[in-house]
């Protein structure tokens, strides 16, 4: 996702933060966090929540959480007493407070180079010519944060036009239309795929592995 509020634009992509200054230096958890935040405004997060995400299997204390979103505070020039971005939710979490203006759109050159997606939590996600990696380690992938998810689960291959989703030796397995798969298999626009607990869909263009013009729907 690509986001702008107030002077700043979140880009969850490339893993960026500017501000009126330029780029803005955050540490990979309050990156992480500042983006939860951002992608679900429209609810408080608990903290239960918010430590399950951040540090899956995991136990921390709640100062680490404190001290997380004091670094995205000072970052964004907030006030914990009157906050511009993000609002404590005393005894339950945290919520984002500003405006957002989502500003990923068709016109965005990683949508328009991807021959395929994935939509994870209503969320378009890029496939790149290549492979992507899914999991929890990221690594220039695909970012899942669940406890149910290998650190490198499964991968993804675009080549020529197509897609092919092979299991990495995950603990929980990856599954296609249902089923747990031991080898390669072909994607197919529509496809549930299932990573561990965590459901995805494969999206491509009809027609593709044929010549065509892709046209993409912002909605989708």
């Amino acid at each position: 996702m690509r986001a702008t509020f107030g002077d700043f634009t979140l880009d969850g992509d490339l893993r960026r933060l500017h501000g009126p200054s330029g780029e803005i230096h955050l540490s990979p958890k309050a990156f992480d966090l500042l983006l939860l935040l951002v992608e679900n405004r429209s609810r408080v997060i608990s903290k239960g929540e918010l430590h399950q995400r951040l540090w899956p299997d995991t136990f921390v204390v709640d100062t680490n959480l404190a001290g997380l979103i004091a670094e995205i505070r000072n970052a964004l020039g907030d006030d914990a007493k009157e906050p511009r971005f993000v609002r404590t939710a005393h005894r339950v979490g945290y919520a984002f407070a500003a405006d957002v203006v989502d500003t990923r759109d068709a016109s965005s050159p990683a949508i328009r180079a991807s021959l395929c997606w994935l939509i994870m939590d209503g969320r378009r996600i890029p496939l790149q010519p290549g492979d992507n990696i899914l999991g929890r380690d990221g690594g220039g992938g695909l970012s899942i944060e669940s406890p149910s998810v290998s650190r490198r689960h499964a991968r993804i291959s675009v080549a020529n036009e197509r897609a092919t989703i092979d299991d990495l030796g995950s603990k929980n397995g990856t599954y296609v239309r249902g089923e747990r798969i031991a080898n390669p298999v072909p994607l197919n626009d529509g496809d549930e795929v299932r990573i561990g607990s965590v459901v995805l869909q494969f999206r491509q263009p009809p027609g593709r592995g044929s010549t065509m013009t892709m046209v993409v729907d912002p909605h989708v």
